[in-house]
């Protein structure tokens, strides 16, 4: 059981907010430090949350004794730049999703925690639902047998604007790294986490982002699974994994309030788990949980399949013809 205070610092000022609020129904969690672009940005949420510690540059935070740990959540184009200096200031890190842009930035990261000895782990916050625990469950226990297919799908409609972070490839738009990663997240749950074929198709936007991508994999034991994204069509968003034996249906998976266990000739299992803790909680308690076990991985979610996932997204970005600018030197 988590016992000593973890205190935290908060690298972004915008998306993390959410992150700030959970942090304040964990009675084991302080968040003490926030890092913005601009001092008046910082001061501002500083003033929001009452933290002592409002800095204008990442070194800075990551320089702070009074930091234990730090959720990363500025811009994805800046994910793998303000780990590696929060790693290099001797701070674990739980890095927002998208955890970096590439496979590249992502081993760097990578390789700087485990050479340092430092907590790392992506911030996708559905993998650590109770929902998403009992199918993981359902799976390690073998309940609907041998997996032969997954289905996942998320897509929303934004307002079209080029200067969106959807949309504009300056700050990394497009939906497969924005939401692609929670279906690809979700068929790595059931499936594993290298697929042997990849086939991939996408809209474009005018921008030059993919606006809607649908991918194929293939795995070494036959099973298939069968992705889509958007940001510009509002798909069912549903998520099910179909086995010899059964299947798990999760109605809403990203949000995974609820799942149901459908076994051949049984009556189903339905589990509508209330959610007692604001729903970004789950992640920074695992965080915690393994920073107090002297853990550098969680076993929940192992950076090798952060890794083997952002892999995938290399290659179907490179079917689908999406390549942010400069990211040549990134190694793409």
């Amino acid at each position: 059981m988590q016992s000593r205070i973890i205190r935290w610092g908060i690298v972004g000022t915008g998306h993390a907010r959410e992150f700030a609020k959970a942090l304040g129904a964990l009675p084991d969690a302080r968040l003490v430090a926030v890092a913005s672009r601009t001092q008046e940005k910082a001061d501002d949420f500083g003033r929001e949350f009452g933290l002592a510690h409002c800095h204008t540059s990442v070194a800075a935070l990551a320089a702070n004794p009074q930091v234990d740990a730090v959720y990363v959540g500025s811009s994805p184009r800046h994910h793998a730049e303000h780990a590696l200096a929060c790693l290099r200031g001797g701070k674990g890190v739980l890095i927002e999703k998208p955890f970096t842009i590439n496979a590249s930035e992502a081993e760097a990261v990578r390789e700087l925690a485990r050479e340092k000895g430092l907590f790392c782990m992506e911030a996708l916050w559905s993998r650590f639902l109770p929902a998403t625990r009992d199918v993981a469950g359902w799976l390690a226990e073998g309940r609907i047998g041998a997996i032969r297919q997954v289905i996942a799908d998320f897509g929303f409609c934004a307002e079209w604007d080029p200067k969106a972070r959807y949309f504009d490839p300056e700050q990394r738009g497009g939906s497969l790294l924005d939401v692609g990663v929670y279906s690809l997240a979700f068929a790595a749950m059931a499936l594993g986490e290298k697929p042997v074929k990849i086939s991939a198709q996408a809209t474009l936007c005018p921008t030059g982002v993919d606006e809607q991508t649908a991918m194929v994999l293939g795995y070494a034991g036959g099973g298939l699974a069968v992705l889509s994204c958007a940001n510009r069509t509002r798909l069912p968003h549903r998520g099910c994994i179909v086995g010899t034996e059964g299947r798990i249906e999760v109605e809403g998976f990203v949000w995974a309030h609820g799942a149901t266990l459908h076994r051949d000739g049984e009556a189903p299992v339905v589990v509508e788990p209330k959610l007692p803790l604001p729903a970004y909680s789950y992640q920074a308690t695992e965080t915690m949980r393994c920073l107090a076990d002297g853990l550098i991985e969680s076993p929940l979610l192992p950076m090798s399949e952060v890794v083997a996932r952002m892999r995938i997204m290399d290659e179907a970005r490179r079917q689908i013809g999406v390549v942010y600018p400069d990211e040549k030197a990134t190694g793409v």
